[in-house]
């Protein structure tokens, strides 16, 4: 099954890295023109730290009989940052997002959400977010749950090992093996899926044992509206969710330690 049926838990040894949620909207330029004080004022409490940097958009390909590529003028993100540094809000003129290293569960990311989401609705008031993204990226670790004798195969379900999942392939032969998946579900959502085995970076530098990367990007757009927002995110979340179920194994189920919800 691509969507397996679990009572939902909390893991004492969660693999998350990463969990992003990123609304898109029509560019709104009063945002990148000055720095966003009155939204600071209304978060900052909840995000103190404060950066705002230049990055530098992709070349944008214009269509016609002779396609161009016109370069892109750089945009301002700004980065509000809870005081721990495990929590980080980013604006531009095109999206906002709320992004952990320390994700609790659901509920309490929604309620971080919630707060700076209604302020910046109230204050650039957006005609509708076109794009609503919630992406988790798990990386598992052998050596954290104490399964180093055990292979991928033991862990992940086969449909997302490719050639680790054969019986006659050694995983320590294989330098190289991922699967990336795209696929339209129901209600108007998209799921892109990486997995595989890979090194994570961090500071520069690589982490020299191999994690099972499963990375999930859970979208949908259209003309949403705000009132729309907290269905559609719910129902982000119960795809992401029962698809980290439906790729794992019991062993790995009960490696990491299931809790209930509080």
């Amino acid at each position: 099954m691509l969507f397996a049926q679990f009572d939902r838990c909390r893991y004492a040894r969660a693999p998350l890295v990463e969990v992003i949620c990123q609304l898109r909207f029509p560019t709104i330029l009063s945002i990148g023109t000055q720095e966003p004080a009155q939204f600071q004022e209304l978060i900052r409490h909840d995000f103190p730290r404060y950066a705002a940097k230049q990055e530098q958009l992709p070349p944008k390909v214009v269509p016609g009989p002779k396609p161009t590529v016109q370069p892109q003028p750089p945009i301002t993100n700004y980065h509000f940052i809870s005081e721990d540094g495990r929590w980080k809000l980013n604006l531009t003129q095109n999206f906002i997002s709320l992004s952990t290293v320390a994700y609790p569960q659901w509920e309490e990311f929604a309620r971080r959400l919630d707060k700076p989401l209604a302020s910046f609705i109230d204050l650039y008031k957006p005609d509708f977010f076109d794009r609503i993204g919630l992406r988790y990226i798990n990386a598992v670790s052998r050596q954290r749950l104490g399964l180093t004798d055990l292979l991928w195969d033991d862990l992940i379900q086969t449909p997302y090992l490719g050639i680790l999942g054969e019986p006659d392939v050694d995983e320590t032969e294989v330098g190289k093996c991922s699967i990336d998946i795209e696929s339209k579900l129901a209600g108007d959502c998209r799921l892109k899926v990486h997995a595989g085995p890979g090194l994570l970076s961090a500071a520069g530098k690589k982490d020299p044992e191999p994690k099972f990367i499963l990375d999930q990007d859970l979208s949908s757009s259209g003309k949403i509206t705000a009132e729309q927002i907290p269905a559609k995110l719910d129902r982000l979340h119960q795809y992401a969710d029962g698809l980290f179920q439906a790729a794992i194994t019991d062993e790995l189920r009960q490696a990491m330690g299931p809790l209930p919800l509080d």
